[in-house]
């Protein structure tokens, strides 16, 4: 038996925690081929490909609206770096990919955030990537939403702030009714 002192290191895994969701999964069901709860391991040499078609893709979703491959990942390893990291592609020529604010055309590709959320059409991705150190494998941790993500996170709402830079939720005595000012009175 070797001694404690000979045995290899363990290797941390990097690890993409996944979490889906759409409006009609109950009806629906669209993502009763993804298997949840449970780490699946993929060689780092693939892509994590994910849209309808089973032949192709490993991540299913069933729903005929769905491209037959709405989207790849591929982890990568930083230039001149031990940094691994996701970038993620659309490939879906009908749909755009929308991963936080940024939209993605048919083979626009960036490096996926650390956190964030992906969406296209109904559906609602929210990301997290767990870092690690193997160069041979990562893992996907798949998770199902009970409500929509949008929602859970608190983004503040975006209110227009008027030309004076003075916003009427300042002052919530006032009438919030328009006023109309001609323009030659001061």
């Amino acid at each position: 038996m070797a001694s404690f002192e000979e045995a290899e290191t363990e290797e941390t895994v990097t690890c993409l925690h996944m979490t889906f969701y759409h409006p009609c999964q109950e009806d629906k069901m669209m993502f009763r081929c993804l298997n949840f709860c449970k780490r699946e391991q993929v060689r780092a040499d693939e892509m994590a490909k994910f849209g309808r078609d089973s032949n192709v893709c490993h991540y299913n979703f069933m729903d005929a609206r769905v491209s037959r491959i709405q989207f790849s990942l591929q982890l990568y390893r930083k230039l001149n770096s031990t940094e691994l990291c996701f970038e993620i592609k659309n490939m879906s020529k009908k749909t755009k990919l929308i991963v936080d604010q940024t939209e993605l055309g048919y083979l626009n590709k960036i490096d996926l955030p650390w956190k964030c959320i992906i969406c296209f059409g109904d559906y609602q991705i929210l990301a997290e990537t767990q870092e690690g150190e193997s160069v041979d494998y990562f893992e996907t941790h798949l998770h199902l939403a009970q409500a929509p993500i949008l929602q859970e996170r608190c983004l503040p709402s975006l209110q227009p702030v008027p030309e004076n830079g003075i916003s009427s939720s300042m002052f919530p005595s006032q009438s919030k009714s328009p006023i109309e000012i001609d323009e030659n009175e001061s």
